[in-house]
C-alpha cells in the first residue's frame, strides 16, 4: 500500500497516470523529478529545481505520522547528514521546501490526501537538533562503554565480555496527524469518499506562476475552494502566518 501510494504521487506530479508502457512513464518521471529516494531516508521525490517530498501512508485519519529516524524538517537542506549522496548531488541545490504528502488509506481506497508544506506545522531545525544532541551527548558520557561515530543517537561497540555484540541507539520520530494539527481550520468529513486537503503559506502560494493560480482558481465549485487562513506559526504559536487551504472532495 505504501509503495502503490507513491507511484500515485508520481502519476500525480508527473501526470503519467494513463501510461502504461512502463519505459514511456519512467522517462516521463525523469523529466519531472531529478531524485527517487528509499524508505531509510528522506526525502521520497525531488521535484526538478523545486521542492522536495516526503510521502507517509496511514491507516486511520488521525493516527501519528512516523518519521522514523528523520525528524520533521520545516526545509531540506543539502548539508543534512540524513540525506544521501545522491540526493546531495542530483542537481545543483542548498535548500528546498519540503511538502508532506499524506495519504489515509481504508482496505484497498485512498479516503483523504493532505499535501501540506513543512513550514506550516514543523519548527526550525535546530529545535529537534537540540534534543537529538543532547541526548546523543549524555549517552556518550556513560563510563566504560565504547562508542563509536553515527549518525544516530549513538553507537555502542562491543558490549560483551566477547566484544561481538554491538548496540545501535536510534530515533523515532513521530508527529501528529494534520487532521489533528489543523483542526481548528479544517474538519474531516466523514461523508465524504474522498477529500484532498492542500495547505501552504500564502507567500508560497502568491509565489506561484500566475498561470498555475488562475488554473487553480477557475476550478472554484461545489467540490473544490480555497480559503485564506491563519495558521499557528511552528516556531512561535502565540503568533499566525497567513497561508492558503484549499480541498477538494467527492461526496458520497
Amino acid at each position: 500500500m505504501g509503495e502503490g501510494l507513491e507511484q500515485y504521487i508520481q502519476n500525480i506530479f508527473a501526470s503519467t497516470y494513463n501510461i502504461s508502457n512502463e519505459l514511456e512513464r519512467i522517462e516521463k518521471l525523469s523529466e519531472i523529478f531529478s531524485y527517487q529516494g528509499n524508505s531509510h531516508n528522506p526525502p521520497d521525490l525531488i521535484l526538478k529545481n523545486s521542492d522536495a517530498i516526503e510521502i507517509k501512508k496511514i491507516q486511520s485519519k488521525n493516527s501519528s505520522i512516523a518519521l522514523n529516524s528523520s525528524y520533521p524538517k520545516a526545509k531540506l537542506y543539502s548539508d543534512s547528514p540524513m540525506i544521501t549522496n545522491a540526493c546531495k548531488t542530483c542537481e545543483v541545490w542548498s535548500e528546498k521546501d519540503m511538502l508532506y504528502v499524506i495519504g489515509h488509506t481504508q482496505k484497498k481506497a485512498l479516503k483523504s490526501l493532505w499535501l501540506v508544506y513543512g513550514d506550516c506545522f514543523c519548527a526550525e531545525k535546530s529545535t529537534y537538533e537540540r534534543i537529538k544532541d543532547t541526548i546523543s551527548q549524555g549517552v556518550n558520557t556513560i563510563p566504560d562503554v565504547e562508542f563509536t561515530e553515527s549518525n544516530e543517537i549513538g553507537r555502542v561497540k562491543k558490549v560483551d565480555p566477547l566484544r561481538i555484540t554491538d548496540l545501535r541507539i536510534r530515533g523515532m520520530w513521530n508527529i501528529a496527524n494534520p487532521n489533528k494539527i489543523f483542526s481548528y481550520i479544517y474538519e474531516y468529513d466523514e461523508n465524504a469518499i474522498f477529500q484532498c486537503i492542500a495547505l501552504l503559506q500564502k507567500e508560497k502560494y502568491d509565489a506561484l506562476p500566475n498561470e498555475d493560480r488562475q488554473a487553480i482558481e477557475t476550478l472554484i465549485g461545489d467540490k473544490i475552494t480555497i480559503k485564506d487562513v491563519r495558521i499557528k506559526n511552528p516556531d512561535n504559536p502565540i503568533q499566525l502566518m497567513d497561508a492558503k487551504l484549499i480541498t477538494y472532495k467527492v461526496e458520497s
